[in-house]
């Protein structure tokens, strides 16, 4: 499978970077850009080859050189069916390896004048950069941010192609790290994945402070076991990748990783609800608008703040948020301010309806932890989800999302996400199969809502005023892909438009 098209715009007037000084190859070559889809290649770049799951980028090395790459740097396959293209094929044994270091280099080596905070983890990446990018603009400081949900200057998006990427390939992160450069930022706070560090996406980024969340089930498509996967997210705190660490210690891989930093001797906080935890909460008020005042324990006294993000989860984003700020050198009093005004596109994110409507909330939860987080998180009253799971991803989960969602909700409303090449029926079937199992014990109503629209319409219809329904799964995305053709579909803007078509055929029933 060739490499998605690059999800981050470039700067503007890189300049030309000798190959041989940072690669052992015998060429006198210099670029000015380094890029992996021969699409997207501009005159100047060097086109990385690499083997992918369906054929070989060499395949696709000819319209690259076309497009105006000076060299191809591939591997020995990629170089015997490049063939003789007119420019240089240099070889080395594992390229991709090679990639960060050559981006990096040719765009100035940006990370190096920024402040860099990664956060890793299965569940709360986005949110906790979302916090900290709060908390760092509360501080003054002009913040980039890289993530699922997009890229952001300063709060606002910069233009980019859509993707489900979490965080780019290495030449599209290195030359959106010289952009946020160029335009003046302080600062970069970015979502880290496991398929980025088992990638070398982010191998040539010393990231000044790195956060841990927690580790579910996730991804095990692609790493093949919970230990592996764990040894992928690990990756961000070895071999010199950060300088401080802060690691959530109420998650028993985080105590793991704990044991790994005192071996390496690297700096790290802790957070959690342990009296020993670096950062914890001490005390919380609910607020009448539906925030939470919180004071903190901290290394350096206490603290207290409002958060402007629902669940008890965020409520361990905020702690992370906090602590990686702490540790950073912002100052926290400062910084936490800016917690109160957070907010998240698909991220807990509250619907407004009018009239007599339930409580709307559509969440990204897409894992049994993370659904059963989002359900645990709302308010005390009848609670109605809308789940799905998406195709050609980790089958096994299916049904303990159906399960955790049937433990916690009293009406579950099973639909489709991303169906993707997979029949949507199967997968409602498994989805289903988990949540009767559990309904069996709780008493829950578990019901084949069909097509995601029709789910989310039978899930209003079907709750009361001031009662919940979560929406589970596609939070900020605005596609739905069936059958590998992508359609317009925004969880939020479907939920308006079948309410007000629920008000004006006569409301609940």
């Amino acid at each position: 499978m060739m490499p998605e098209p690059p999800a981050a715009p470039r700067p503007r007037g890189t300049g030309w970077l000798a190959l041989a000084s940072v690669l052992d190859v015998d060429s006198a070559v210099r670029i000015s850009g380094v890029g992996l889809d021969s699409r997207r290649i501009v005159p100047g770049d060097l086109y990385v080859a690499l083997p992918g799951q369906a054929t070989h980028g060499a395949r696709f090395a000819a319209a690259a050189v076309a497009a105006g790459a000076v060299a191809v740097l591939t591997d020995a396959e990629g170089a015997g069916l490049a063939g003789d293209l007119g420019v240089p094929v240099l070889t080395v044994p594992d390229p991709r390896s090679k990639l960060a270091r050559v981006a990096a280099a040719v765009n100035g080596w940006p990370a190096t004048q920024l402040l860099m905070l990664g956060v890793t983890g299965t569940t709360g990446k986005t949110s906790t950069t979302f916090l900290l990018e709060a908390g760092l603009a509360a501080a003054g400081k002009l913040t980039g941010t890289i993530g699922t949900i997009g890229f952001r200057l300063g709060g606002e998006e910069l233009p980019a192609v859509r993707s489900t990427i979490t965080t780019p390939e290495a030449p599209d992160l290195q030359a959106l790290l010289a952009l946020l450069r160029d335009r003046g930022a302080d600062a970069v706070a970015m979502e880290v994945s496991s398929h980025a560090l088992a990638l070398h996406r982010t191998d040539a980024i010393t990231f000044d402070v790195a956060g841990f969340t927690n580790l579910g089930r996730d991804h095990l498509d692609f790493h093949h076991d919970q230990e592996q996967y764990y040894l992928a997210k690990r990756r961000l705190f070895t071999d010199g990748r950060c300088r401080r660490a802060v690691v959530n210690t109420d998650d028993v891989w985080g105590r793991r990783l704990v044991d790994r930093l005192r071996t390496d001797g690297t700096p790290f906080r802790t957070t959690g609800s342990t009296p020993d935890a670096d950062y914890r909460v001490t005390s919380r008020e609910p607020l009448a608008d539906g925030r939470t005042r919180l004071r903190l324990a901290t290394p350096s006294g206490e603290h207290a703040f409002v958060l402007g993000l629902l669940g008890e989860f965020n409520v361990r984003n905020a702690l992370t948020a906090a602590a990686m700020l702490d540790c950073a050198g912002v100052e926290l009093a400062t910084a936490l301010a800016g917690f109160a005004t957070a907010s998240i596109p698909g991220r807990m994110q509250r619907v407004p309806l009018p009239g007599d409507a339930p409580n709307v909330v559509v969440d990204f939860a897409h894992t049994p932890e993370s659904v059963a987080a989002a359900l645990a998180s709302l308010p005390g009253g009848p609670v109605t989800a809308v789940l799905g799971c998406g195709g050609d991803r980790d089958r096994a989960k299916r049904e303990p999302m159906g399960e955790a969602a049937a433990g916690a909700a009293r009406l579950v409303v099973v639909t489709d996400d991303n169906p993707r090449s997979e029949d949507p029926a199967a997968i409602r079937q498994a989805v289903l199969a988990g949540a009767r199992r559990a309904a069996a014990e709780t008493g829950a109503e578990v019901l084949d809502g069909g097509d995601r629209r029709s789910a989310i319409r039978m899930a209003l219809r079907r709750t009361g005023p001031e009662q919940w329904v979560a929406i589970l799964g596609k939070g900020h995305e605005r596609g739905q892909d069936i059958g590998g053709v992508v359609t317009p579909f925004d969880d939020v803007a479907v939920a308006q438009q079948e309410w007000a078509a629920i008000r004006q055929g006569g409301g609940h029933g």
